[in-house]
């Protein structure tokens, strides 16, 4: 990329300093509502595999519809807030959350209307993980917050964006379990949400100014530490995992187990995803205990918590135990967890200042693939079977283990 800004020029305003909320709290603000947005969906998709009769490959591909709205704003956006600055690209994201949410709060049975209204989600989740977990990082650190540590950002961004995730299921769950507008209102919440996090990030300081002859807007599209070979051999083999461990967590085992819970299969879906996420907050905060600069004890943790996840997942499948499957949930949370935070630590690491928002665009990209997973379990489950494919995921994450901790130590 071209050295289109440079980084934390802005000075320090005595209301700055005064302010009430912390500056990264305000941009946290809106990336913990549109996190929400984009798992509200989730929890439903037993609501419209039993009101509406969508088939399971249908709402897992709707499920996986928002990487579509995700992948471009994070490839573009963050690039562009790297060049023009981070507020210019973060603030129209809460706008897209919240019409993102009303088109879904429309739709009904229609799946072209959900798959409408869950590319906007993933337009607006797209551009606060890239560039509001960009800000965040910078608003971490002098002169803004003078008493965070060198990974008190990627922490942080992390920490918000997956408790927006487990509330937006959760409370989208207990309202569509109890029975009011189930399609509807859970999505209200959210409009209500965005509105109000808008407000909020309003005043949070730019942290990058747009240089006086900036270059080529190709070359700020270009991210050249996505070619570093620590990227390539370590970070990008461990981010599909990131979510496909969250999905297996809260998308598969609660439609994989509805018919063990008569009457409450949303409110089961609300809560394995609580559990999962839940689990992932408390593995994030350990990550600064576990983690030693030049070592892989993150890396190695993080997918030996996976293949532990994925074999419990595999014995849940063939016992069709309900302890089981919701012990299972918590260690995939866990693996989320640690798996997040492992990846944004190592991007922090690699990146320089003027490609910090593309590169952790470039590895939120290549995580959000593992949305995709539930759709091709449901597609390959009627020649397979679940059994053995979460088994063959287990010994999957073993053998990355192995490499990844192998490329570490290399590179």
């Amino acid at each position: 990329m071209s050295v289109a800004t440079s980084s934390l020029p802005i000075p320090v305003t005595g209301a700055i300093r005064r302010a009430r909320v912390a500056p990264w709290l305000r941009v946290s603000a809106a990336v913990f509502a549109v996190a929400w947005g984009g798992n509200e969906f989730t929890p439903l998709l037993v609501t419209y595999r039993l009101d509406q009769h969508l088939s399971a490959l249908t709402v897992n591909l709707l499920l996986g519809a928002y990487v579509l709205g995700i992948v471009p704003a994070l490839l573009i956006g963050g690039p562009l807030s790297d060049r023009f600055g981070r507020r210019a690209l973060a603030l129209p994201a809460p706008v897209l959350a919240l019409t993102g949410s009303a088109v879904l709060a429309a739709g009904g049975g229609s799946a072209a209307q959900l798959f409408v209204g869950r590319v906007f989600s993933g337009l607006a989740l797209g551009l606060v993980m890239a560039v509001g977990t960009a800000w965040i990082k910078e608003l971490s650190t002098a002169p803004f917050d003078t008493d965070a540590d060198a990974g008190a950002g990627a922490r942080r961004a992390a920490l918000v964006l997956t408790v927006g995730f487990a509330l937006g299921a959760a409370v989208a769950a207990a309202i569509a379990q109890s029975g009011t507008a189930p399609e509807v209102l859970p999505y209200l919440v959210n409009v209500v949400l965005c509105a109000l996090a808008l407000t909020l990030m309003w005043s949070a300081p730019e942290t990058r100014t747009r240089a006086a002859h900036p270059g080529r807007l190709r070359d700020d599209l270009r991210i050249p530490a996505a070619a570093h070979r620590r990227f390539l051999f370590v970070v990008a083999p461990l981010a599909p995992w990131v979510f496909g461990t969250a999905a297996s967590a809260y998308a598969i085992l609660p439609v994989l187990f509805s018919a063990q819970v008569p009457g409450f299969e949303v409110g089961f879906a609300g809560l394995l995803c609580l559990i999962a996420l839940g689990c992932g907050v408390a593995a994030q905060s350990l990550v600064r205990r576990i983690d030693r600069a030049g070592s892989a004890r993150t890396i190695v943790t993080s997918f030996a918590a996976t293949t532990i996840g994925l074999a419990l997942a595999a014995g849940a499948a063939v016992s069709m135990s309900l302890p089981v499957a919701i012990i299972a949930a918590a260690a995939l949370g866990t693996a989320y967890g640690f798996l997040l935070v492992t990846g944004l630590q190592e991007v922090q690491r690699i990146a320089g200042p003027d490609d910090l928002a593309g590169l952790t665009a470039v590895y939120y990209s290549l995580s959000y693939l593992g949305f995709f997973v539930p759709a091709v379990l449901a597609s390959l489950s009627p020649m397979i079977g679940y059994p053995l494919l979460f088994g063959a995921g287990a010994v999957f994450a073993l053998v990355n283990l192995l490499a990844t901790s192998a490329a570490h130590r290399r590179y």
